[in-house]
Order: C-alpha cells, then sequence, then structure tokens
C-alpha cells in the first residue's frame, strides 16, 4: 500500500485538535468551572463526573456498533459522522461551561444534562475519526505518523490553553464570560478543522463486509486478547492520567503558587511533543510499540512519585516531576493508537470480518470508565482534603489532598497499567505477518470468486448470435 499523503496525515491530525477543543478544555477546567465558577462542591462534581463519563462509556459502544452496520458510497463509513456530528458536539461545549444561574438545584441539572449530551454527541465523532486511521493504512510506520499527527493536534489545544488560558485561573469570580467566550471561538474554528479532516483523508483499506451484523462484531472481539489487555492497561493509565489532568491547575496555584509555571509547562510540551512526533517511527522500529508503552508508563510513574513528595519550597524539583510525567503521557498517547489499529487486523484475522467501530469502541469504553474514575478520584481527594474554593488559602490537609491527586494516584495507576501491559502478546512482527496473511486470503477469495465466475459463464455456453451478433450472410 503507498504512503499516505502528508496532507491526509495533516488532515487526521487537524480531527484530533478539533477534538480536544471541547475534549482537553472539558479536562482541564471543567472541575475548576463546577467548583469555582458554577458553585458545585468538590463532591457532588465528582460524582457528576465519575456518572456522565461512565454513561459515555456505554454511549461509544452504541456508537461503534452503529458505525459498524452503516456505510455511505462517496464518504465511506467513517467521515459522514464527522461530518454531521462536529457542529452539535461543539455547540453543546458552549452549553456546558454556560450554567445560568438558576438555583443550585437548577444548576446541578443543567451541569448533569449539558455534559451528558455533550459527551453522547463526542461519542458520534470521536468513535469514527478513531477508528478511520485504522482505514487509511496498514502499515505500522504510517499509523505511527497519524498516531504522532494526532497528539501534535492535541498537545497544540492543550499547549494553547495552558499559555494562555490556565494563568488567567486566579479565581472563580468573574470567569463565566472568558468560558462562554472561549468556547463559542472554539465552536467556529473547531468546524473548520473537522471539514478539512473529512475533505483531505480517505479510506484505503479493501473493506469486504461493508456493513457488519452484530454478530459480526461480537465474533471479532471474542477471543482478541491484545485488545483485552491493551483495554485494561488503558482504563488503568487514564485513571492516572485523568485524575492529574483534572487536578494539576490546583498544584500549580494552591501547592507550589507558580500558577505560571502553567504556561511554562505548556510551552515545553510543545517541544517535547514535535521531538517525539519526529523519533516516533524510528522508535517503534527500533523497540516496538509495547516497549515504548511500557517506557511510557516507567516515566509516569516517576514522575508522579517525584510530584507527590517534593516539597513545595523546591519548584523546580517538582516542577522536573511534572515534565518527566508529561513525557510519559506524551509518548503513551502517541503510541496506544497504532496499537489499537494493530488489534483490528487481529480481530480480521481471527474472523475474517474487519470491525473498526465496535474494537475502537471498547477501546474507547474502557478509556471513558478510566476518565471517569480518574476525574472522580481527583474531585474526591480535594473533597477529602477539605478544599475551600474562591482564591483562599488552604488548609494542610487540603494541600495533601491536592499532592495525591496530582502524583500519588497517577503513580500508582500507571504502575498498574505497565504490569498488565507486560502481558501484551502482540509484536510488531507478529502484526506484520498477520497482515501478509489477510492480504493472501484476500487474494485466494478474489482468484476463487473470479473461477467461479469463469465457471459459469463456461457453463452458459456461447450466446445467441440471432441476438447478440450480426446477422450470419446466406440467411433469411
Amino acid at each position: 500500500m503507498a504512503p499516505l499523503r502528508k496532507l491526509s496525515i495533516v488532515g487526521y491530525g487537524a480531527g484530533d485538535a478539533a477534538n480536544n477543543l471541547a475534549f482537553t478544555t472539558a479536562t482541564m477546567f471543567l472541575l475548576l468551572y463546577y467548583t469555582d465558577v458554577a458553585g458545585i462542591g468538590a463532591a457532588a462534581a465528582g460524582t457528576l463526573l465519575l456518572v456522565v463519563r461512565v454513561f459515555d462509556a456505554f454511549a461509544d459502544v452504541l456508537a461503534g456498533r452503529i458505525v459498524d452496520k452503516t456505510y455511505h458510497k462517496k464518504l465511506g463509513k467513517f467521515r459522514p459522522f464527522i461530518m454531521f456530528g462536529s457542529v452539535p458536539l461543539l455547540l453543546l461545549s458552549v452549553a456546558t461551561f454556560s450554567i445560568p444561574q438558576i438555583g443550585e438545584s437548577g444548576m446541578l441539572i443543567w451541569a448533569y444534562v449539558s455534559y451528558t449530551l455533550l459527551g453522547l454527541a463526542y461519542s458520534f465523532v470521536n468513535i469514527p475519526f478513531g477508528s478511520l486511521a485504522g482505514a487509511m493504512t496498514q502499515s505500522s510506520s504510517e499509523r505511527a505518523k497519524l498516531a504522532s499527527a494526532r497528539t501534535i493536534g492535541a498537545v497544540a489545544v492543550g499547549s494553547f490553553l495552558g499559555i494562555f488560558i490556565a494563568p488567567l485561573m486566579k479565581g472563580g469570580e468573574n470567569l463565566q464570560p472568558l468560558f462562554t467566550t472561549l468556547t463559542i471561538i472554539f465552536a467556529v474554528v473547531g468546524t473548520g478543522l473537522y471539514m478539512f479532516t473529512v475533505f483531505t483523508t480517505k479510506e484505503r483499506v479493501v473493506r469486504e463486509v461493508p456493513k457488519v451484523t452484530l454478530k459480526q462484531s461480537l465474533g471479532t472481539l471474542k477471543g482478541n486478547k491484545p485488545l483485552l489487555l491493551l483495554c485494561i492497561s488503558s482504563f488503568l493509565f487514564l485513571t492516572g492520567q485523568l485524575a492529574v489532568g483534572s487536578i494539576q491547575i490546583y498544584y500549580f496555584r494552591d501547592v507550589l503558587h507558580s500558577l505560571p509555571l502553567y504556561a511554562v509547562m505548556s510551552i515545553v510540551q510543545i517541544v517535547m511533543t514535535f521531538g517525539l512526533a519526529a523519533m516516533l517511527p524510528r522508535l517503534v522500529a527500533k523497540f516496538g510499540k509495547k516497549r515504548n508503552y511500557l517506557a511510557a508508563a516507567a516515566l509516569m510513574a516517576v514522575g508522579g512519585l517525584v510530584v507527590f513528595l517534593a516539597p513545595a519550597s523546591m519548584v523546580w524539583l517538582a516542577f522536573t516531576g511534572v515534565l518527566v510525567s508529561q513525557l510519559g503521557v506524551l509518548l503513551l498517547s502517541m503510541v496506544v493508537w497504532a496499537l489499537e489499529a494493530d488489534t483490528v487486523e487481529y480481530g480480521e484475522w481471527n474472523t475474517g470480518v474487519r470491525s473498526e467501530g465496535i474494537t475502537y469502541a471498547l477501546f474507547s469504553f474502557t478509556r471513558k470508565t478510566g476518565q471517569a474514575v480518574g476525574g472522580a478520584l481527583a474531585a474526591y481527594a480535594l473533597a477529602w482534603g477539605g478544599y475551600v474554593s474562591g482564591g483562599v488559602a488552604q488548609s494542610d490537609h487540603a494541600i495533601l489532598g491536592i499532592r495525591a491527586g496530582a502524583g500519588l494516584l497517577p503513580m500508582v495507576f500507571s504502575i498498574l497499567a505497565l504490569v498488565i501491559m507486560l502481558a501484551y502478546p502482540l509484536t510488531d512482527a507478529k502484526h506484520k505477518e498477520i497482515v501478509h496473511e489477510i492480504t493472501a486470503r484476500r487474494a485466494v477469495r478474489l482468484d476463487a470468486a473470479l473461477a467461479e465466475r469463469d465457471a459459469q459463464d463456461k457453463q452458459q455456453g456461447p450466446a445467441d448470435p440471432d441476438s447478440t451478433g450480426p446477422e450470419k450472410p446466406g440467411t433469411d
């Protein structure tokens, strides 16, 4: 299969930038928005995040099933969902960060409904987007490029938020206009980015079964050990990652008293992202995707330990721990998407049916549950410590709760993710063999189909000359 066009790779990365205009904004600021702007208690906010994100996980499975049984002749299987689902998704992001002053109960209901609908809309855009990579190419190196591109898109958005928006989070009293304006701008920009993805990408992998039945979808998951282990490990890693992602701004502001460092971290993150993106194809070629995943989990664990133990007076040490942890997150975020795409071929190799939708949906389901648990644990850590909103000085116990969320939780869960991934059986060499065998099977089936057609043509005999050919001379 020919290499992907550079424009297609850039277009795919633009799609994840658009995704993260909604997703990363919620990951970084939604807990803060609930506690400091909307005035929702930390424990209530944690329960909200847990309940809604678990619902989102089940929405991913529903979306994956619908994607599997849908096919458009011109746009393919995945791009129609991105085209028509993007505007509702981005408008719901505006609603999520625009809770009106309608009383405590009314505001909590608005928060539940708006965030639930946002998650549902995100499922019907992100599942097709994530599945698209596996349909664009089967090459490990090309998939590594796509994984790098989507990570660059995501980090570009996260860095913008960290550099320009996070330093403004000094107090929650006057932040509502900022969040409303920001999400409206993101709705306009995100729509343009999604359309760029739709019109620059293309599904190139052969699909013998365009519309997959429920039985076929479930069959591709049965016995897919690599997918199962990847899902469990990702659940654990995402639990730690979302805990630190949700509480990190509190760590810089209330523990280190160095909120401007959040912007510095985001700038460094950009440099690390582009460096890793350039190196990833070579890292994968030399060490394989699994070893890179394990190294990333180890980096996050080490960084989390430093963050938890570093004294507030040693800001440089704490900041080093943050950067080490972020390096692990970035590396794993790049390589995990290539690993997920490989499990699609494993399922096809087992069953003969290619079903990216349900495979990605199951993977996303476990990631969403990890995000739910991680975000909730971060909020519960704040509540356990006795966090007080409004920019006031926090107690020692509240500081301990923030430290636990920012350092201890990611350390523990990344170690568990590493242990599970040690048993992952699908090496890059094995994947290459599987792709080769799938291609050979397709060739055999094609030859058999052509032979069957030729045999049918022979049985029918030569066509009637009086009906199909010119009239013979000398006949009436």
